[in-house]
């Protein structure tokens, strides 16, 4: 660490973690939960939002990019496990850092100690213009293991009562606010402004392992979304009226939507002794480009 001059560890907004700067951007990766905090390419805003506002450790993070494994919220457990999984609230550890011929920078972590759960993970970062980050979980038991997860990303808006996200439409999805009772169809982009439950979200669209993109009109960029090995994606958004319960949120719901490439709900990963599983998001940022019949 001490003779990469382009990995850093020290405090970042009181959190310890590792900073990487590159000459296409900067990140800073919490040792506190592995959690992505900030990814900055060159010239641009951060892509990510974290809240100004945090409880002590081992409060969860609000804000970058919460691992969620191996579960997701408590899908399939109990009231008496941690919500979102064993991972976001581990001491995590970096395994191997390098350098790319074109400048990128290449880290491989994992968490240092979890609960038996017969399941191994690593996560893999390259930092450079675009953003790309994998989940790689092993089966180390001898027996199969069912798991959810996903990478529940915060991306920074300039008012996520203006976004709409591409990718979604003709999709089934999920609502948490109706128990998940029945599959609902998207039509057109996603918004907040949706007639149905408008200001607020919280869906699980299902059979969704595509690209998406995130228009925002207001920081004048759009942020692309590459998932891969992901059946589902998770589109949410607390609203003004929940938010103002969430003491590391309150008016901080209008600067961010969560996106999450996960597999959950009804969408869950199986793996055999032996097998393993990787889910990839890549995340590029770029000027908006008009869209024709969108109305932002």
């Amino acid at each position: 660490m001490q003779s990469n001059p382009d990995i850093s560890t020290g405090l970042y907004h009181g959190l310890e973690a590792w900073q990487v700067r590159t000459p296409r951007a900067t990140a800073v990766i919490s040792v506190f939960g592995g959690q992505l905090l900030s990814f900055i390419p060159e010239g641009q805003p951060d892509l990510l939002w974290l809240s100004p506002k945090r409880a002590e450790l081992p409060t969860p993070i609000r804000g970058g990019v919460p691992v969620c494994w191996p579960w997701f919220g408590r899908q399939g457990k109990g009231n008496d496990v941690p919500a979102h999984g064993l991972v976001r609230t581990a001491r995590w550890e970096l395994l191997q850092a390098r350098h790319n011929d074109d400048g990128d920078v290449e880290l491989r972590l994992a968490p240092l100690s979890i609960a038996e759960c017969g399941l191994r993970l690593q996560m893999q970062l390259r930092i450079g213009r675009q953003l790309h980050q994998q989940l790689t979980s092993e089966n180390t038991g001898t027996s199969p293991v069912t798991f959810t997860q996903a990478l529940h990303s915060y991306f920074r808006v300039g008012d996520s009562r203006r976004v709409e996200v591409d990718g979604l439409d003709g999709l089934q999805y999920l609502d948490k606010y109706e128990d998940y009772a029945q599959a609902r169809r998207q039509q057109g982009p996603w918004s907040l402004r949706d007639p149905r439950d408008p200001g607020r979200s919280d869906r699980i669209y299902i059979d969704a392992g595509g690209d998406y993109v995130l228009r925002d009109p207001v920081l004048q960029r759009q942020i692309g979304i590459r998932s891969e090995g992901s059946h589902t994606l998770v589109a949410w958004n607390p609203g003004a009226e929940a938010a103002a319960k969430m003491a590391d949120v309150g008016q901080g719901w209008h600067e961010y939507v969560c996106l999450e490439v996960a597999n959950a709900g009804p969408e869950q990963i199986t793996l055999a002794p032996g097998a393993r599983h990787q889910l990839v998001q890549v995340l590029a940022s770029t000027p908006l480009q008009p869209a024709a019949g969108h109305s932002v």
